[in-house]
């Protein structure tokens, strides 16, 4: 009997190789490699036997307009990109605890009332689902639940039924016959996410999959699992906190980086109309190294407080912390407030932090990030009724940043009457009620909040 052939596949990338190695050589990720059995190899030409495909061109495929779906929920619609699309995948990952399956319950019992919902259950017992449903006060008439692990049975079974949405919770438990290896391995996770996928886009079937994450926060099995679904979501937030942030990092049918914020209650996850009014819960009295950012999250602006303290540093390293903000991205600022702002912190602990669990990525929160530190190292408030963005080249001038009218706007809305803006997002109208001012160097920012 022939010796079965064994592959080592990186978990990180997906990249196979033939042998064991500490390290992957496509990606450079450590202690991923893993062994399952080779797939068998199908002739290169004449193997395929069924019915060939049809050939059209491009302007003769008929563009009908799909209906999305609702889901109920408005943050969550946004955050898909304006509603679920039938025979799309949608992957939500995120933390233990941090509401993922709540979430997804709360949804299908909403759409049940309307459309036909199938919840496959790996993890809990139909038991434990209908205990949660009652805890929330949910409807429970239309929803249909089904306990059960194989992807096969599984499909033949909504084949069945004929849901318009189902969700797997989670994908992790589900295994596929065709491979031999435990639920959660790297092989089962992406056949039992491919057959999924098929199923979804031959019987044009919504689907929720559920992902668990790593100690880094990223999800847990192959990447290829994210290439081959449509929707990537992750559920941010900090188990202590009440708020719950999703967030979108890729989609095919919206905009990504998009947006939604909820509150956990004990009734389950609500929808936060305002997010910008969560996060500027300030104190009445100005406080040093507080400022107000206008960030662009998918497509609306928010506003968001940025904290820093800067204090004398009795170490040999001065420690530079971000949370919320990119750390390498802040010690180049530092060096740009020194090189061209003659401020000098080498000798200075700083620490920075966006309030709210919130996560700015974008370059915009350059300027208020300096505006910061500046006013916590002289001890100097910044107004309450201040908001500040723009992007810091190395050279010390100010960038203009996208969607700057549109920031200022949301400003306005919530009583800010004074703006910091780059000189080429000043808006020529100007904004009634509003003041603003616009910089093209760091020295006159500094120059107005009498940093220098």
């Amino acid at each position: 009997m022939a010796k079965e052939k064994k592959i080592f596949v990186c978990s990180a990338c997906g990249a196979t190789t033939g042998k064991w190695a500490g390290q992957c050589g496509e990606c450079g990720a450590w202690d991923t490699l893993s062994e399952q059995a080779a797939p068998k190899v199908a002739p290169r030409f004449g193997g395929y036997t069924g019915a060939l495909a049809a050939v059209q061109p491009m302007a003769s495929v008929a563009l009908d307009r799909t209906e999305r779906i609702g889901t109920g929920m408005h943050e969550l619609d946004r955050v898909l990109g304006g509603g679920l699309v039938p025979g799309s995948v949608v992957l939500i990952g995120g933390d233990p605890g941090v509401g993922k399956s709540t979430a997804l319950l709360q949804v299908c019992c909403t759409l049940s009332r309307s459309h036909k919902v199938l919840y496959v259950t790996g993890e809990e017992s139909p038991q434990q689902i209908a205990m949660r449903a009652r805890r929330l006060d949910l409807p429970q008439d239309g929803l249909l639940l089904l306990a059960e692990t194989s992807v096969e049975g599984i499909c033949a079974v909504a084949e069945q039924e004929k849901p318009a949405v189902m969700v797997i919770d989670s994908i992790q438990t589900m295994q596929s016959a065709n491979v031999q290896s435990a639920p959660g391995s790297v092989s089962q996770v992406r056949e039992s996410a491919a057959l999924l996928t098929q199923f979804a886009k031959q019987s044009n079937t919504a689907i929720f999959l559920v992902g668990h994450v790593t100690k880094s926060g990223d999800l847990a099995g192959p990447r290829v699992l994210e290439h081959i679904i449509d929707v990537v979501c992750y559920f941010e937030g900090n188990l202590d906190s009440r708020y719950r942030i999703m967030r979108a990092v890729k989609n095919r049918y919206g905009a990504v980086n998009e947006l939604g914020v909820f509150a956990m209650t004990d009734k389950g996850l609500k929808e936060v109309k305002n997010p910008s009014a969560i996060f500027l819960s300030r104190l009445e009295e100005p406080m040093p190294g507080s400022v107000v950012l206008a960030v662009w999250e998918g497509s609306r602006p928010l506003l968001v407080e940025l904290q820093a303290l800067v204090d004398a540093s009795h170490a040999e390293m001065p420690r530079r912390v971000a949370v919320g903000l990119e750390q390498n991205r802040l010690a180049m600022l530092l060096a740009v407030l020194h090189r061209h702002g003659r401020v000098a912190t080498y000798n200075q602990d700083v620490f920075l932090n966006v309030v709210g669990g919130v996560r700015v990525d974008e370059t915009a929160a350059d300027l208020a990030l300096l505006m910061a530190v500046v006013s916590s190292l002289n001890n100097q408030p910044l107004p309450q009724d201040l908001v500040v963005f723009g992007e810091i080249g190395l050279s010390g001038e100010i960038r203009p940043v996208p969607n700057g009218e549109a920031r200022l706007r949301e400003a306005a809305k919530h009583g800010f009457k004074r703006a910091m803006v780059p000189a080429a997002n000043v808006p020529r109208e100007g904004i009634k009620g509003m003041e603003i001012r616009g910089v093209r160097k760091l020295g006159e920012a500094l120059a107005m909040v009498g940093g220098e």
